[in-house]
Formats: structure tokens, sequence, C-alpha cells
């Protein structure tokens, strides 16, 4: 999958500060909804663990609000099933939502 991610903590004014990267697919697991990216937006929150955080070997997707559509579901999620459009706010210690596609946990997610 596709994704926008960064290696090394840079100011934003940087040409590689935040750079294209192509992945695995997450698989989903537990309570896991694999969701298509279909919208994201800019949360404070990205700006402050980018210039904050050095991510250690891999690249660090940043990204918590989301809008999309379940294309996968895990085995314990009980109110979602695949093509639901969905929307929620992410949390910091998961990759994040600049990517194809991404693992949210279901008890944090709204039917759009």
């Amino acid at each position: 999958m596709k994704a926008v991610a960064f290696i090394h903590s840079k100011p934003i004014t940087e040409i590689d500060a935040l750079e294209d990267f192509d992945l695995p697919k997450p698989e989903p697991r537990h309570h896991d909804l694999l969701v298509e990216i279909k919208a994201v937006s800019v949360n404070p929150v990205d700006t402050k663990l980018r210039l904050s955080e050095e991510p250690l070997g891999e690249p660090r997707i940043l990204g918590f609000d989301a809008a999309g559509i379940v294309r996968e579901i895990g085995p314990d999620v009980q109110n979602f099933a695949v093509g639901d459009e969905v929307f929620y706010a992410g949390i910091p210690t998961r990759p994040g939502t600049n990517a194809q596609f991404h693992l949210v946990d279901d008890r944090i997610v709204g039917h759009k």
C-alpha cells in the first residue's frame, strides 16, 4: 500500500521531511477494522509527534482523523461489516491514517 511517512524528524520545510513509501497492507486482528482511507485531516498531534519522535528504523505514518470504507474485519468485530462507511480519530500508538489502508480498533469508530 502507499503511505506518507517520515524516518527522521526534520523541519517540514526540508524536502524529505515526509516521504512516499510502499508498505505491506496490514492484516486485521481481534477488534481491528481494515479501512480503505478516503479522506484525512491534519491534526495538531501530527505536528507534535513528527517533531518529537524519531522512528526506530522504519517509517512512521502520521495521521489520526480519517473517513473510509471497511474492507476487512477482525474476528472479534460485531458492529461493523465489510462495505460500511466509517469515520474516526485514531490513536498515536498505532500507525497513522496517511496511507491507503489503516487498522483501527472498532470500539473507537463511528458509522458514517
